[in-house]
């Protein structure tokens, strides 16, 4: 008698990555994953960057400044800018929490930090910010250990389930 797809010598069923599941090829999974984390990083640092430009938006155009009193805080979050980037924030926060779902912290964190280029570009062009020299070569720093961590693998421990 034959074994079974997906049953092992001794009887048991061997661990089919979810993808195989959902009837995907196997070797096409490894590829289908890193296009979805990409994907996910790519809106994760576009909710980041555009909530804190909103954020900064809103906030340097409120009719009072940001001090210790608490209801000052409160009724900043009526002004629909400071509110966008609220929610922006928050779904940006929600991406993250699915990154760090299926890659490394040590791959998430580096490939997030590509964020801080997009704020400087941003807080030059909308903002109107002066964005020094010094500046400008941190974020290309940034950038460039940005590019170096994308060069290595997204997960090298496995998903805590895989590893039982």
């Amino acid at each position: 008698m034959g074994m079974e797809s997906g049953e092992v010598p001794g009887g048991g069923l061997m661990n089919i990555p979810a993808a195989c599941e959902l009837a995907v090829p196997c070797d096409l999974a490894p590829s289908s994953r890193s296009i979805r984390t990409y994907a996910v990083l790519l809106l994760f640092l576009a909710l980041r960057a555009f909530g804190n430009l909103s954020l900064a938006w809103g906030t340097k155009h409120l009719p009072e400044t940001l001090a210790a009193d608490p209801l000052v805080y409160l009724r900043s979050m009526m002004d629909p800018f400071v509110a966008l980037g609220i929610v922006m924030l928050i779904l940006a926060l929600l991406a993250r929490l699915a990154l760090l779902s299926v890659a490394d912290l040590s791959f998430i964190l580096p490939m997030t930090a590509i964020g801080y280029l997009l704020a400087a570009l941003l807080g030059r062009f909308f903002l109107h910010e002066a964005v020094s020299p010094q500046r400008w070569l941190a974020v290309a720093l940034i950038f460039g250990g940005a590019a170096l961590v994308s060069g290595t693998p997204q997960n090298t421990t496995g998903r805590v389930e895989d590893r039982k």
